[in-house]
């Protein structure tokens, strides 16, 4: 019987040559990230625990990036606490404010295709757009891999999005993956994985499958997976090895579910307020009026996202009392932005372009808004109080809609 991705990267960790949904196994993990909001928590648990040592400290990784710059008093214990433990535990791979954490981790080289990766953030399923399993855990979860370099998992069911043809002008992966879940609910892939395949998925990039994978865990999913090719292997600078280019479903896998869409089917939608699966066409919402746009975070903060935008608003200006806020998902791509012009453009056109972080996204900084306010974002998240008060109403976009948006101060698809 032949298997799906997940199946494939978990029987391999353990050296086996095959398991099957609804097993519990011992995976060795070949990294994790610890991110700045976790910091005392993970290190006050592994102290707990009785563990010294951490047990491999290059396989660690540390990113500030929620709580910088500090916008409350108690941030800055986050980061006493966290270079304290790096230093006591000679670990060299702290990010301080050099970006998103769930765009260091393969920017900066950190996770390979087939890897099995965990970190202390529910986006980390992010790591799936260059094939490798990687889930969200708990801070005990997380000492516990500090202190044994393994974690039990208990192996997914698959579910299989089959997506053939070419996208219309204006679709982007992030309608691609909000139009999934409004279609699955956001518990219709709870502890499962996602397996992407089809030629629309081959003609994406690392960045659009990025938004894809990132956005899984707003089904519910415990992973999200893209089988490797020579842009994962250019992008994560490796040569796939022969187990890495045979990181697909095979024919004959059984999967709990398969889905399957025609790309031309797909137009630019938004999640409503204040649920990620409430889905509806952008089409529908037409002259909603808005007061902010946020363009950035971990699941459109990226080059190809901010380029989208700056193409929209090119020679223009966006509407009388709309804020429109920019943030890069780490410094090199803010740098990659400045040589190419993107953010000369963005800010000619009237935006406010943030240092690299994941402020405004997670309601810490740089931009939340108060009662009866309306914003249209390309974040992955729009509970209530997520960006600030209880009555903000949050709508997710593509990077794309959301620069029409702030052209019009509308919810629009059109300049």
């Amino acid at each position: 019987m032949g298997q799906t991705i997940i199946e494939k990267i978990i029987a391999r960790n353990i050296g086996r040559e095959s398991v099957r949904p609804g097993e519990i196994v011992t995976a060795n993990v070949d990294r994790v990230m610890l991110d700045d909001i976790m910091m005392p928590f993970i290190v006050g648990k592994f102290q707990e625990m009785g563990f010294r040592k951490v047990w491999d400290p290059d396989k660690v990784v540390m990113i500030y990036d929620h709580l910088v710059p500090a916008s409350q008093q108690d941030d800055t214990r986050h980061y006493r606490v966290g270079d304290a433990f790096a230093k006591e535990q000679e670990i060299s791979n702290v990010h301080r404010s050099d970006g998103i954490c769930h765009q260091l981790m393969t920017e900066a080289g950190y996770v390979k295709p087939g890897d099995v990766v965990f970190g202390t953030d529910s986006h980390t399923t992010t790591y799936g757009c260059v094939g490798a399993f990687s889930t969200g855990i708990g801070y005990t979860e997380m000492a516990a891999i500090l202190g044994t370099g393994t974690l039990w998992v208990k192996v997914p069911e698959t579910i299989r999005v089959e997506i053939e043809g070419e996208l219309p002008e204006g679709v982007m992966s992030k309608d691609v993956i909000l139009r999934l879940i409004g279609d699955l609910g956001a518990d219709g892939a709870t502890y499962r994985a996602l397996e992407f395949t089809g030629s629309t998925v081959d003609q994406m990039t690392v960045a659009s499958r990025m938004t894809m994978a990132n956005m899984a865990i707003e089904a519910g999913a415990k992973c999200a997976l893209f089988t490797p090719d020579e842009k994962t292997a250019e992008y994560c600078g490796v040569e796939l090895s022969d187990f890495q280019k045979g990181l697909t479903g095979d024919a004959d896998a059984v999967y709990c579910r398969t889905l399957h869409y025609r790309a031309e089917d797909f137009a630019p939608v938004m999640a409503c307020p204040s649920q990620v699966d409430r889905i509806r066409n952008v089409s529908e919402l037409e002259g909603t009026p808005i007061d902010q746009v946020f363009i950035g975070s971990c699941t459109n903060g990226r080059l190809e996202d901010l380029a989208a935008a700056a193409e929209v608003l090119e020679g223009k200006q966006i509407a009388p009392f709309i804020r429109l806020i920019v943030t890069p998902a780490s410094r090199m791509i803010y740098e990659q932005a400045d040589r190419q012009g993107i953010l000369r453009t963005l800010i000619a056109a009237g935006a406010i372009v943030t240092h690299p972080g994941c402020g405004l996204c997670c309601g810490r900084a740089g931009g939340i808004l108060s009662d009866g306010e309306r914003v249209v974002a390309t974040n992955n998240r729009n509970f209530l109080g997520r960006m600030g008060t209880s009555k903000v109403e949050i709508y997710l976009a593509s990077p794309r809609t959301a620069a029409l948006c702030a052209l019009t101060g509308t919810i629009t698809t059109r300049a």
